[in-house]
């Protein structure tokens, strides 16, 4: 049994179940809110939501959980294990019924992320990793490994977009690095989930436009399966509680091109104002 057993097992189940109650929710004529501009909600994100926060309370009362639909913890509270909560991630996805959101449940310790899960209800397709131990999938059932893979030098790289909305920064990146193939692909988690099975090579938004539950369970999976995932500046990211967006961007590779990426990124980043974050 590896280290951080019951917490996958926990994250997996929860994730499974809460994966039940959106599907419910998906099968209905549901309404859509709206929490802020260009940020929709449906009753599927509260349930999710609620379901998990609650039984990561009974299952482990002393962490600290941080959930998109629920308030923000206060910030001066002390622990060194926080989980990361986003019950759909990909919510215009599921208003859209083309089935690519997810759920996402993730666990930092001491500030780095160390347990992943990322449920795609519809599909039945689960990515879970705990980082530096395992990485593996499960769909219909059946579990398998899954591992980044190396690809030849010369072959060009697939790149994993978004299909509701994309960073028009990524036209001339992806020429700079290469890019010969799209993936698209609704949530993150999902974006992630094809770099640590091998289908895709790099995903990166260089934007401030997501929020640290969109790091930490995909970020796990991901390193655990040998993949890379960092900021822009290709600095390891910091969960905490005083800042939840991230700042400084997303890069997620197969390890091979990391550099590469993050080099092609140095005049976004300077174009952005970003400077170095002290951990």
């Amino acid at each position: 049994m590896t280290d951080f057993a019951r917490e996958l097992t926990v994250a997996v189940e929860l994730a499974r179940k809460a994966g039940v109650a959106i599907m419910e929710v998906y099968a209905t004529d549901f309404s859509v809110a709206y929490k802020g501009k260009n940020d929709p909600v449906t009753d599927a994100d509260k349930r999710g939501n609620e379901l998990i926060v609650d039984g990561l309370r009974q299952a482990f009362p002393d962490d600290i959980i941080v959930a998109e639909e629920s308030e923000k913890p206060d910030d001066t509270q002390t622990g060194n294990r926080i989980w990361y909560v986003d019950p759909v991630d990909g919510t215009k996805e599921f208003i859209n019924k083309n089935g690519e959101f997810s759920v996402m449940i993730g666990l930092a310790v001491n500030g780095q992320a160390k347990v992943g899960v990322v449920f795609k209800p519809d599909g039945d397709v689960l990515y879970a990793g705990v980082v530096d131990q395992e990485a593996w999938m499960e769909t219909n059932g059946e579990r398998t490994p899954i591992a980044v893979t190396a690809p030849e030098p010369s072959a060009s790289i697939t790149l994993a977009v978004s299909r509701s909305h994309r960073n028009p920064m990524l036209e001339q990146i992806g020429k700079d690095i290469g890019v010969g193939k799209e993936v698209p692909s609704g949530s993150v988690g999902l974006k992630i989930g094809l770099i640590a099975r091998g289908i895709a090579d790099v995903y990166m938004e260089p934007g401030p436009y997501t929020k640290l539950w969109d790091g930490c369970g995909p970020e796990a999976i991901l390193r655990a399966a040998g993949g890379q995932f960092t900021n822009i500046l290709g600095e390891q990211l910091h969960y905490g509680l005083t800042q939840l967006k991230n700042t400084h961007g997303l890069v997620a590779t197969n390890g091979t091109y990391h550099k590469k990426v993050i080099e092609a990124l140095e005049p976004v980043a300077k174009e952005l104002g970003l400077t170095p974050q002290l951990a």
